[in-house]
């Protein structure tokens, strides 16, 4: 099993080849604000573990394993983002609340939140009660 910064940098360097078709140390150092030296061994460590392949100077690529597991990781964060939106969370605040319950989550709960937005995404009348409650709330 990953630790949760195993998966914090596979999901980075996921979205980073998504986005540019690759992902080099430094990105991933930035993405992550953490120390170059900090993501190389971390890199060294998932290819040892069969998530990617990394050689020195020339970058790294994700095996199957890495991209399914980083496809993954990059739709249970959208997914927290998505449900934390639905109920009114406050936007300022959706993406420290997702980094800080994300790792912490069994993927049982995660299947079951994306049942959950997809009722609210399919239950407008209860999702303006959710939001009439949440006003209510903001008043008292």
């Amino acid at each position: 099993m990953p630790t949760p910064s195993m998966e914090d940098h596979i999901e980075i360097i996921y979205s980073l080849i998504e986005q540019k078709g690759y992902a080099r140390v430094s990105d991933i150092a930035e993405a992550l604000s953490v120390l170059p030296s900090s993501v190389t061994k971390m890199v060294q460590k998932l290819d040892k573990d069969g998530y990617l392949i990394y050689e020195r100077y020339r970058g790294l690529v994700l095996t199957p394993k890495g991209q399914k597991l980083g496809k993954r990781l990059l739709q249970r964060h959208g997914l927290l983002e998505e449900f934390l939106r639905s109920i009114g969370v406050e936007e300022e605040r959706i993406y420290g609340d997702v980094e800080g319950i994300e790792h912490h989550l069994s993927w049982n709960s995660i299947d079951r939140i994306a049942d959950l937005v997809q009722l609210l995404e399919a239950s407008p009348d209860f999702r303006d009660k959710l939001e009439r409650l949440r006003k209510e709330g903001k008043d008292s």
